[in-house]
């Protein structure tokens, strides 16, 4: 009898009876109207089941003021949290006595009790939440109950879905069951109502720094606590399901009346055409302020949806406790900045993880809440769809947190196939061309259409039947996330971070002081605010591995299926790499990319070449298989990790060597991109062959790529392209460059004379700086660029069959004109005296730059044609050459036969120039149809413009083609395959040349 009364005041916390001994401090007493549960005459032997009813109603019937419940300790407030209570006291209990079985029987007695209890606990909540009036405490059951989900978040001793007796024996999961089992639609009910309470509080955060006040009527508490609450609301089943169900979980279809309203206010103002900066920027800031939203919408999805408000909350880099975590920055060490920065990671991790577990009990509640989640992850992607434009309007999508949220939500659920490749296998590429599969989210047309690897993509006519349809729709929907968050974020990083280097650059030419600049300062805090995001280990590291495991994928297509493709998917992992190689490399180390790897060479080859056309994304990936896979050695730094360049699968030799399609076509596939990259953009276009000229160094030094590049050699076409690329590099830049130093001298004179520089006015100062900074960085790139072809000339023309090609007529002429005007600017026109500050920072490194031209010189000086073009070239004079020579000799710049070489080189051309002479007067006389009609000059190998009908000679109309791909008579398209030589005219040519000659010799 003891036993069981005292068992009674541990799991119920009540005392009984009207002894002074029956009574303590913790317990609630109670006042029963039947004293047969203590009287031992009326029960003898001692509480029974049938007792446990009257005690739960005596204690749930208490008035919530009653003096009762003041106890030492209190008591927890509410109905459901003191069931709750009892039913894991009771579960704790019995495993106790489990665990001690005596053998007399005793403890069945009070085991059978021990369940009783727990399941009229259950039975009394599940009717308290049915029917709020049933007891006074239990008025607001479903917000206590949200509260004791939320307190399960934190205080593991209270958790109400754990529980000691097994799986699916918690508190929460037995009243789920029993309420379900009794009426479904007041289960439905319940689930909505604690939803509502939870994402309610969820909405008063506007970051992961922020709380919800606690209060009566408010669940309270900040957005990780409330997060886990939703998480354990769904740990069963059934209330998973009933959350999919209630009318806030998703969007209003694209096609219903709701998807246009306006909710929260009218609609905010949008830009007007032609608006100036200023008047965007202020119409920028209404919009971001404004609470107004179309229902279908990104601003709809994270204010209108249970998952929208849970995925918004993040650490902002506008938010002001972010901001003022990194007060101070300038003053602030590395060490000290990391240590803030990796303390807001593990938050927004801890977050996130919370996040994905939400999401998962979704997924795996059944069929239908997981197309209910489907549905939510495709209106997401949808109504984002314009993230990623340059200026984004913040009235229709979401914040950057949660697409970042959402990104890494995505790419957990990737992680069992991202890491298997047996699952990897799974992801079918017919999703992307399956509009009932994808939901419209890789549209092939209209505003959303994504752009694909090859032209005339259509929807695949084939039914889209996947073994598994959950991997690949995962599989893109990730990719499209992280191209709506991480890609541009990113680029913004990025970008913050080249302003602030500028920043610094211009307050130190102004003699100002970058600690004391508030406008710095700021900046730099941002700069910090944007990369706890964008350099978190933890999410980092899943992008990689995420991007090499659809590098793994596209390398299985077949080039049919490879051409359906998104081209974000290559152009993303092309951004991220690039990223990664300034500003995170250490995060590499560990990671395989030899996927990334063998896709980029795959995609630069000859035959992907042919679908892959744009050239923006081959130049992205040449520099890719630069910056990332290239080995460092002195004249290249790379931070890259070993493990990243090499492959250890042929004993840690860098892939760029070791693989095998890369020793078959990475050369020429590099000559061809050398000229693709002509469009790109000025400044671009000149970093990428820089790169290029890089990789091309290596490979050549290779012996791996020795046949490969003896290939090259054999296609004439490819080589020209390639070559006159290189000329018009070094006749388009080098010009402007030699103008451009002493202005930059002038500058720097001028700013290094504290008096002369104060006397400018501010205004006329910006303006000098302006156009400084314009020439420093056109000098900065030209120069490496000219220096990087002078070299690569050096190198490739020590090859016979190279070197013959270069030879060719349509080429020589170029090359020697190339030669003799780079000559004129060094030598002719004083440019080794040239002067400027810091020089190495501009590449302008005149000697030797002097000395690569010898070189290239000397390598032809045995060649006539070569002789011929340098004579015939309006830069040569017989001084230029002769002064070269005696600057090489002087300066030790060539030495040996290389020297000799190219002294006797002024000789030959000297002569060639003399028997040029003669030939100008023959052709003084020359008929009409014999001169180019371009150039007015005797053809050499003239050739029909079918396209035309005219003549003009072969090497003419090879450098308008490369170009112009047109007639330069009528602009009809025209190819090089398409001339025709004029065979019976060169004849007439030659006849009538060898005449002249002939006669001449006679006089």
């Amino acid at each position: 009898r003891r036993k069981k009364i005292l068992l009674l005041r541990r799991v119920l916390q009540v005392t009984f009876g009207n002894e002074a001994s029956d009574r303590t401090p913790a317990c609630v007493h109670l006042q029963l109207d039947d004293d047969e549960v203590y009287n031992t005459s009326k029960s003898p032997n001692g509480v029974n089941i049938g007792h446990i009813t009257d005690l739960l109603v005596s204690r749930l019937s208490l008035s919530p003021s009653s003096r009762s419940l003041e106890t030492i300790p209190p008591q927890k407030p509410g109905l459901i949290a003191y069931l709750a209570g009892c039913h894991k006291r009771a579960g704790e209990e019995w495993k106790d006595l489990k665990q001690k079985k005596k053998g007399d029987g005793s403890e069945e007695e009070l085991c059978g009790l021990l369940e009783e209890i727990r399941k009229q606990v259950v039975s009394y909540a599940a009717s308290s939440l049915q029917l709020p009036d049933l007891f006074e405490l239990g008025g607001n059951s479903c917000f206590q109950l949200a509260r004791c989900l939320s307190t399960t978040a934190t205080d593991p001793s209270s958790s109400v879905t754990f529980d000691v007796m097994g799986k699916n024996t918690s508190f929460y999961y037995c009243v789920c069951e029993e309420l379900h089992s009794q009426d479904p639609d007041a289960f439905e009910t319940m689930v909505a109502d604690i939803a509502k309470c939870i994402t309610d509080a969820l909405s008063e955060c506007k970051s992961l720094l922020d709380e919800s006040p606690q209060d009566a009527s408010g669940l309270g508490g900040n957005g990780l606590l409330l997060t886990s609450a939703l998480r354990e609301l769904c740990t069963n089943k059934k209330a998973a399901s009933c959350l999919t169900k209630v009318p806030s979980f998703l969007l209003p279809p694209a096609d219903s009346p709701q998807a246009s309203e306006w909710v929260g206010g009218p609609p905010p103002p949008q830009i007007p055409r032609g608006a100036n900066p200023n008047q965007i920027n202020f119409i920028r800031r209404m919009q971001e302020m404004s609470n107004s939203r179309m229902r279908r919408s990104g601003k709809g999805l994270e204010k209108d949806t249970v998952l929208g408000n849970v995925l918004r909350l993040g650490l902002p880099w506008k938010h002001e406790s972010v901001l003022s975590s990194y007060a101070n920055p300038v003053r602030r060490s590395p060490k000290d900045i990391d240590q803030i920065s990796d303390g807001h990671r593990r938050q927004l991790e801890l977050y996130q993880s919370k996040c994905n577990e939400l999401i998962r009990q979704l997924v795996v509640a059944g069929e239908q809440p997981r197309k209910k989640v489907i549905q939510w992850l495709t209106d997401a992607l949808l109504v984002n769809a314009k993230a990623d434009a340059i200026e984004k309007d913040p009235t229709k999508i979401s914040s950057e947190e949660l697409l970042y949220n959402l990104s890494a939500v995505l790419l957990k659920l990737c992680d069992p196939f991202v890491s298997n490749p047996d699952k990897a296998a799974l992801v079918d590429p017919g999703f992307v061309t399956s509009p009932k599969s994808h939901g419209g989210v890789y549209e092939l047309t209209g505003d959303n259409a994504l752009t694909r690897l090859g032209d005339n993509v259509s929807h695949s006519e084939d039914e889209y039947n996947p073994k598994n349809s959950f991997i690949p729709l995962c599989f893109f929907f990730c990719s499209r996330a992280l191209a709506l968050s991480i890609v541009p974020g990113m680029s913004s990083y990025d970008s913050t971070s080249r302003h602030v280097s500028h920043m610094a650059w211009r307050i130190r030419s102004a003699n100002g002081d970058i600690f004391s600049d508030r406008r710095f300062n700021h900046t730099l805090q941002v700069k910090y605010g944007m990369g706890i995001v964008v350099k978190s280990p933890t999410y980092a590291t899943d992008v990689f591995r995420f991007y090499n495991a659809v590098a793994g994928f596209l390398l299985r297509l077949d080039s049919d299926q490879l051409k359906t493709m998104p081209e974000h998917l290559v152009s993303d992992a092309c951004a991220v790499l690039d990223f990664a190689s300034d500003h995170t490399t250490g995060l590499l180390s560990g990671i395989d990319f030899g996927n990334s790897f063998r896709l980029t060479v795959k995609l630069l080859s000859k035959d992907c070449a042919k679908f892959v056309r744009n050239y923006n994304l081959r130049a992205s990936l040449g520099d890719i298989l630069h910056d990332v896979f290239l080995p460092g050695d002195g004249s290249h730094r790379n931070d890259i990790p070993n493990s990243v360049i090499c492959d250890p699968l042929s004993g840690g030799r860098p892939y760029l060597v070791s693989d095998k399609m890369c020793q078959d076509t990475l050369a020429p596939s590099l000559l061809l991109l050398y000229g693709e990259v002509e469009t790109t953009g000025f400044y671009e276009k000149s970093s990428h062959r820089v790169k290029i000229a890089a990789l091309l160094k290596y490979l050549w030094d290779s012996p791996e790529h020795k046949s490969a590049f003896r290939k090259i050699a054999e296609d004439q076409e490819s080589f020209i392209t390639f070559a006159n690329g290189i000329i018009n590099d070094m006749n388009d830049k080098f010009a402007g460059v030699m103008e451009k130093l002493p202005a930059i001298r002038t500058v720097q004179l001028q700013m290094a004379n504290p008096q002369e520089w104060a006397a400018i006015s501010e205004e006329e100062r910006e303006t000098i700086l302006e156009r400084h900074e314009e020439n420093e960085r056109s000098v900065e790139n030209t120069l490496k660029l000219c220096d990087t072809v002078l070299k690569m000339l050096g190198f490739l023309n020590t090859d016979k069959a190279i070197r013959d090609m270069f030879l060719l007529p349509d080429m020589c002429p170029r090359l020697a004109n190339m030669l003799l005007f780079v000559l004129t600017k060094l030598v002719g026109s004083r440019g080794l005296d040239l002067k400027v500050d810091n020089p190495e920072k501009y590449n302008f490194r005149p000697k030797e730059m002097l000395q690569n031209v010898c070189v290239v010189f000397s390598s032809f000086a045995d060649a006539n044609t070569f002789q011929a073009a340098c004579a015939k070239s309006g830069y040569y004079t017989p001084d230029l050459l002769s002064k070269s020579v005696k600057t090489c000799r002087k300066l030790g710049l060539l030495v040996g036969e290389s020297m000799d070489l190219f002294e006797k080189l002024e000789g030959k051309v000297e002569e060639a120039a003399k028997t040029l002479g003669d030939d100008e007067e023959i052709y003084e006389d020359a008929p009409d149809e014999f001169l180019d009609p371009l150039m007015s000059e005797f053809m050499i190998d003239p050739v029909i413009l079918p396209t035309s009908n005219n003549v003009v000679d072969r090497a003419t109309i090879q450098q308008h083609l490369l170009n112009d791909p047109t007639d330069p008579f009528n602009r009809k398209p025209l190819s090089i395959d398409d001339v025709v030589p004029a065979e019976e005219l060169k004849e007439k040519m030659k006849a009538w040349l060898d005449a002249k000659r002939a006669a001449k010799g006679q006089n």
